[in-house]
């Protein structure tokens, strides 16, 4: 984590700006697996943050308006569209039902995501990260896609190609916030937030049986992916609000891990 800090100090807005789109060429050159991993979540973090970022401001704006309207009881038709497109996005069926939109609009966490795109894409080496910036394992049945080699006769989804990272991991975040298979995830995530307790990635791991055909072994997998790299670190409540990029990591390579209750 330590070795993380420096090079994100001085990575050019430009590498920055190629990240967003694919994994360069020289991060399938690394020869140490260990700075590999490293550049994985080097690359990632700063795209997870952005994409937390835009689901929040979304959240603030919902919460906004309907404390204008229960205040005012006045409906602006501007803000109402914008709502209604919010409510499409989330796939929330009634346009009035606040409760809804802050079950389902909320930050996914960060240990999570990161042990979830390390797991579904080989820590970024599989074939359908390289070549369709897919993280994890989206499907897709439209036509445009990659055929998986050992898709079983009769099924006719394919791997669903991303213009960048960035799109691969709001995607991600929108489907864990919006589908019907991870409804007791939200459920699980909004008892938490209304209880004043963290929602952590290795609390979350628990609701994702419906992720991956393994069921609990695939929790286990997240779990234990988590734990081996420290990742519930970016989990921890005193990160918010948010740092820049440089200083988060500072903050978090002063924490003695041992001090860290193993969540």
């Amino acid at each position: 984590m330590i070795r993380i800090i420096a090079a994100l100090v001085i990575l050019s807005s430009a590498i920055l700006a190629d990240m967003r789109k694919s994994f360069p060429a020289e991060y399938y050159k690394m020869k140490s697996p260990k700075e590999q991993k490293e550049m994985f979540v080097k690359i990632l973090y700063p795209l997870i943050l952005e994409e937390e970022k835009k689901i929040r401001q979304e959240r603030a704006f919902v919460e906004s308006f309907f404390s204008n309207f229960a205040k005012d009881g006045i409906v602006n038709p501007k803000a109402t569209a914008r709502l209604a497109k919010i409510a499409k996005k989330y796939r929330i069926k009634s346009l009035y039902d606040r409760q809804e939109y802050l079950k389902r609009i909320d930050t996914i966490p960060v240990s999570l995501v990161l042990a979830q795109a390390a797991i579904e894409s080989n820590w970024g080496k599989s074939r359908f990260a390289r070549e369709a910036n897919n993280l994890f394992g989206e499907w897709t049945w439209g036509k445009r896609g990659i055929v998986p080699k050992n898709r079983p006769e009769g099924e006719r989804y394919k791997i669903r190609i991303f213009p960048s990272l960035e799109a691969s991991i709001a995607s991600y975040m929108r489907n864990l916030n919006r589908h019907w298979a991870y409804e007791e995830f939200r459920d699980a995530r909004l008892a938490a937030k209304r209880k004043g307790v963290p929602f952590t990635g290795f609390t979350a791991a628990v609701y994702l049986k419906n992720y991956s055909q393994m069921g609990e072994r695939y929790t286990h997998m997240v779990k234990r992916t988590i734990r081996k790299h420290q990742w519930n670190l970016l989990d921890l409540p005193q990160r918010a609000p948010r740092l820049d990029i440089a200083r988060e990591f500072a903050m978090l390579s002063s924490i003695n891990p041992y001090e860290v209750r193993n969540f």
